[in-house]
């Protein structure tokens, strides 16, 4: 069983913010998948299912992006037989719309993945990494707080789909074969 967690900021004000990319592909990955996230403990929404032949725990954190390692530390001990997992979400050091995968390395100053990170003790897990960009003109905390503009939206969105796209090769065919598709394009 794998479990795939989408980092963002619970509530209606951050729903269409830079911060929530990776909400927005849990949502893309359940409508696609038809695995309804709507099940609910007190740090995270999920919902169970298959992508392909491969059983999976569908997380959006409730803990606010700074603590999302309560959530899924919290998922992977609820889940035993969870082998692996794959945490999603925005990365400021990427043009809009790009996406790479790693399988280690620091949080690179990402807080929901330093709490991930601190409170697995480990920095050997699967990120999908979404870029959003940066502002020259804006302290981080406050540009990943804004929605995407114009230009931006279709690029997120197409970002989205290559989302799923490589959620789903790397649960059938492994981290490597989608690594060397996507950041072949």
């Amino acid at each position: 069983m794998w479990l795939v967690a989408g980092l963002g900021n619970p509530g209606e004000e951050y729903s269409d913010t830079r911060h929530n990319i990776g909400f927005a592909v849990v949502d893309a990955l359940a409508a696609r998948y038809s695995i309804a996230v709507n099940r609910k403990t007190s740090n995270y929404l999920y919902g169970r299912g298959f992508i392909g032949d491969q059983s999976v725990v569908l997380i959006k954190p409730l803990t606010f992006m700074n603590r999302s390692g309560i959530a899924v530390r919290e998922a992977l001990f609820k889940y035993d037989e969870i082998e692996n997992f794959i945490i999603i979400h925005d990365d400021l050091d990427l043009e809009p719309g790009l996406i790479r995968i790693r399988t280690k390395g620091s949080s690179g100053g990402h807080n929901g993945i330093q709490s991930i990170i601190d409170l697995l003790n480990s920095k050997e897990f699967i990120r999908l990494k979404i870029g959003i960009g940066r502002s020259e003109r804006m302290y981080p905390e406050k540009y990943v707080l804004r929605p995407f503009n114009k230009k931006e939206k279709p690029l997120m969105e197409e970002a989205v789909v290559k989302s799923v796209e490589a959620i789903s090769m790397i649960l059938s065919t492994g981290v490597s074969e989608a690594q060397n598709k996507l950041h072949a394009r």
